[in-house]
Order: C-alpha cells, then structure tokens, then sequence
C-alpha cells in the first residue's frame, strides 16, 4: 500500500538507528518497534491494552477459541490485558515483518471520552476485547508523529501525551468506539468483570474459585463464565492456565529453579500435569523448550 511506504521506512529507520534489534524498545515508554521474517512456531506473551499496527506483512493472534489475523494497512485493538499466542504468516528478507506496537493509556482514554460532545454509548452486552480495525489517514498520521519524536527525546515528555489523545480520540470516533466505550465507561457490572480478570491475572497461582469471582462481579456463576468468555474468548480456568505456563516459562528462562519447584511456585500440585500442559502449549516439555530457546537467543 503506498500510503504506508513512509511508515515502512520510518520504522525500519528507528530500529536501524538502535542497533538493529528487534523488537525494538524505544524511548517512548510503550512505544515497541517490531522487524521480522516469518516465525516458524508461535509466540506466547500476555497481551496489554494496545493497538498493534502493521505496516508490512501479517501476522495471527489467537486468545482462546478465537483467532485475529490482521494485514498493512490493519491494526489489532486489544482493550483488556489477557494471554494470546501469535505467529507471523507473511514476511520474508527483503520485506520483513514491520509493525509498530503502542500501549494505550486508558486514562488518557477516559478522558477524551468524557470531553466528547457525543461519545459511543456502550454496547448492552459484553463484547470482545480484541478486534481488527483498518487504519485510516489520522491514525497513521498519529504513528508518524510518535516515531518523529523520537529525534527530539526532550520534547516526548510534553509532546508525546498530546499525540496519545489524538490517538484515542480517532480510536474512539471510529467504530471499534462502542468496545473502547465499554473499557472505559461500561457499567458497574462490567468494571467488576474486569476487575476479576485482573484478579486471576494477579492471583494465577492461587486456587480458582468461580463463585467467589461471579460473587464479586456480581453475577451468576453461569453469567459471570459466559460474560468471561464473551470477553476473551477464554473460560476463566483457560485464563488462569495460560498466565500460569507463560510466568512458568519466564521462570525457567530465568535458570534459577528446576521445573519441578516451578511448577509448585505457578500454582501446580503435580508436576507430571504441569509437563503435560506445558508441552501443549509450547509444543515441548519444560527442560527442552527452555533449552530451545536459549539456543535461540545465543544466535
């Protein structure tokens, strides 16, 4: 698409000009740069609330039962922190991968929303809390602003907030509005959903207890599991099990415990279980996917 042939370039400059590295930290806290040839297996990472914009190439998200594939000239919208796995699906050496990741500030969000002379009404229902939108003029503009500043690191602290805003407000003028509208805003009933996911997300090595969730979202247990679902595509205990094996991982990449104490340490009571399901969904059990990977990153 030759509209996206500047932020193309753009961002291949900025990871350039750090080294090369990929992904590509900047100095925009939340502000990650990636440039990448197809990945052979998926990646696994909990997912924060954040538009993740393509410039080149396409790539898959799944949360659950539920699979985002997204393109240049598309973005995916996640609203909600949850788990997701992903793989790059077209890229290659003389046109990599090239995507440019941004974390929303949801206050920043809240506060464009209530200075909207007629903001979206939130949708009745739970929706889901990632989708696929196409990117128009004004959020590629926004984009391009961001990686300009990076030149100037002693304007991003007065300037950077300025773009944030922008950024939010054509997100919430647009039609993924109604499931930005309901993040923000919602009802009490859908702040207490939220809260619960962030509970497990906090709590992921503790025992689950559905009712005490329903209890405090003040739903159902059936509600609450539907409503949960409808959200992100998981049920809680799915929720739970994959933040579970990602810190899991995350501990043994570490190389201080053996897989046995980190499996007690992420909420296992037996570790057989916790090999098995490790395998499912790394796609090896612990000592040779961590070994894998290390290898990897010696490369």
């Amino acid at each position: 698409m030759r509209e996206l042939t500047p932020l193309c370039e753009a961002i291949e400059e900025v990871i350039d000009q750090r080294g090369g590295q990929s992904p590509c930290f900047s100095e925009i806290d939340g502000l990650i740069l990636l440039r990448s040839q197809p990945h052979r297996h998926p990646s696994h990472l909990v997912h924060k609330p954040a538009l993740c914009i393509v410039a080149q190439g396409s790539k898959w998200t799944s949360f659950g039962d539920e699979r985002l594939t997204y393109r240049a000239g598309e973005a995916m919208l996640v609203s909600v922190e949850m788990p997701g796995s992903s793989q790059i699906i077209d890229a290659s050496a003389e046109a990599p991968y090239l995507c440019a990741v941004i974390t929303l500030d949801l206050a920043i969000m809240s506060e464009v929303y209530h200075s909207m002379p007629t903001p979206p009404a939130p949708p009745a229902s739970t929706v889901n809390a990632a989708l696929v939108l196409s990117l128009t003029p004004a959020l590629i503009e926004c984009v391009m602003r961001a990686l300009k500043l990076l030149s100037s690191p002693a304007a991003i602290t007065v300037l950077y907030p300025g773009v944030m805003r922008e950024l939010c407000y054509w997100l919430l003028a647009g039609p993924q509005g109604a499931m930005l509208a309901q993040r923000v805003l919602g009802g009490e009933r859908n702040h207490r959903l939220i809260a619960a996911v962030h509970t497990i997300r906090d709590h992921f090595d503790q025992t689950l207890r559905i009712d005490d969730l329903a209890n405090a979202a003040g739903l159902s247990a059936t509600a609450f599991h539907r409503q949960f679902r409808a959200l992100t595509s998981m049920t809680p205990v799915q929720f739970q099990k994959k933040i579970r094996l990602l810190e899991a991982r995350n501990l043994l990449l570490s190389g201080e415990m053996s897989a046995e104490n980190v499996a007690f340490r992420v909420g296992y009571a037996s570790a057989s279980q916790f090999s098995r399901e490790y395998a499912r969904l790394f796609g090896a059990p612990p000592r040779r996917d961590i070994s894998k990977l290390q290898n990897q990153l010696k490369a």
